[in-house]
């Protein structure tokens, strides 16, 4: 079958690519107008082109569009759950169009590598999208394989981002990363 996976980084695309071209004919697709700044954008996709052309990857870039996230995702900012799923309608639903007009069979994502995304809002959004275009969402769940992914990506070097993408999850993210720094810091200062 020939599908058309959508990525979201090079690293989260490692293990999914490698199962799913066991059995099928897989070209990826870069479609992540959810990715603030315009600069993390830049790197998320030369990491994901740099690992594809090294390895014989076909690879399809939509164009950024930012705009488009922000008008998907207008009136959710502040309900996290909400805006992801969103965001994914979006992403899946471009992959979706793309696929049906280059003669896809199918569209897969890498989103269902991270255990940080909701699988079953992911699987719902694949799903709609590939139904509307005429299409298969081939819902397949990678978790199991996030660590080896990750031993992976760490061991070739690429960049590995500490958000999901969008400016609201990089707000988010940093101020957890602060809560855990002070949480730490008021651990020791216990022990002294």
């Amino acid at each position: 079958m020939r599908v058309l996976l959508h990525a979201c980084c090079g690293p989260c695309l490692l293990e999914p690519f490698d199962a799913l071209v066991a059995e099928h004919d897989v070209t990826v697709l870069y479609a992540n107008p959810n990715i603030h700044p315009a600069e993390e954008y830049r790197h998320r996709r030369d990491t994901l082109l740099e690992y594809a052309a090294a390895n014989g990857i076909d690879v399809i870039e939509e164009p950024y569009d930012p705009v488009a996230w922000m008008q998907a995702v207008a009136g959710l900012e502040r309900i996290p759950a909400e805006r992801c799923r969103a965001c994914f309608r979006l992403r899946l639903g471009i992959a979706a169009k793309t696929a049906a007009s280059l003669g896809f069979e199918a569209i897969a994502t890498t989103l269902t590598v991270s255990p940080y995304q909701d699988q079953v809002s992911v699987a719902e959004a694949g799903e709609a999208a590939a139904a509307e275009a005429g299409i298969v969402y081939l819902d397949e769940d990678f978790r199991e394989q996030y660590p080896e992914a990750t031993r992976r990506s760490r061991e070739l070097g690429m960049y590995r981002q500490n958000y999901c993408g969008c400016m609201l999850s990089d707000i988010e993210a940093q101020g957890e990363r602060e809560a855990r720094r002070q949480e730490r810091r008021a651990r020791r200062e216990e022990r002294s």
